[in-house]
């Protein structure tokens, strides 16, 4: 793991974006399509407004989210929702969002065909993901239904995850999925979440699920 810190999180959003669109753009220069995946939450909106504007072919990006709330893209908490928002505008307007969400379904229904769809976008060229004061990451909670599934280096690419205190069933990236990424980048602020990635250096994936993904991360935080 290597961690990057920053001044202020202006600069962090600012710098990191950068990184992402210049790792995008070397990606297109070899292969047809690049797939960038996104993390939903407050955290990584700012990433995104500065990141929208980059100069590269953005119809070639695939969007995919790490993972996402089982609700419509009408609904406050879809993870979807914020990245059209945030992310899909301006010049990056012209990405292809893959979503997870299927109206009418339950997830169990989807995870097949959603994986077929998603097989042949990966391992993405980049990753962005966020990691909550629990040591979670993407849909892995510790307490996780689909934790030990979803961490097992055999896991399919989807996992369906309900936890304690989840107000929504929650589709994610398996551990396997987000790792395999070619540049794997995550983005905390805060004193707390900077303790809590400290903390989870220590422990196995199955109490500080993003440790399954720490190896070969780069961390960006700001206070």
């Amino acid at each position: 793991m290597t961690l990057i810190e920053y001044a202020d999180r202006d600069m962090l959003a600012i710098d990191l974006a950068n990184k992402l669109a210049g790792e995008l753009a070397a990606a297109l220069m070899h292969e047809d399509r690049a797939t960038l995946i996104v993390p939903g939450g407050s955290t990584p909106g700012p990433v995104f407004d500065d990141l929208c504007a980059a100069d590269l072919d953005w119809s070639r990006v695939d969007v995919l989210l790490s993972d996402e709330r089982w609700v419509p893209e009408d609904d406050p908490a879809s993870n979807a929702a914020l990245v059209r928002d945030r992310l899909l505008v301006n010049r990056a307007a012209r990405a292809r969002l893959v979503p997870f969400y299927v109206a009418g379904q339950a997830p169990e229904q989807v995870l097949g065909p959603l994986e077929e769809t998603i097989r042949t976008r990966l391992p993405a060229a980049v990753a962005l993901l966020g990691m909550g004061a629990d040591m979670h990451t993407a849909s892995l909670f510790a307490r996780g239904d689909n934790l030990r599934l979803a961490l097992d280096p055999q896991a399919p690419i989807l996992v369906e995850m309900r936890a304690p205190g989840l107000e929504h069933v929650r589709i994610s990236l398996s551990a396997r999925a987000l790792a395999e990424s070619l540049s794997l980048h995550v983005v905390i602020t805060g004193a707390d979440k900077r303790a809590a990635l400290e903390r989870a250096q220590g422990l196995p994936p199955e109490e500080a699920p993003v440790a399954a993904i720490l190896e070969d991360a780069v961390v960006h935080w700001a206070e």
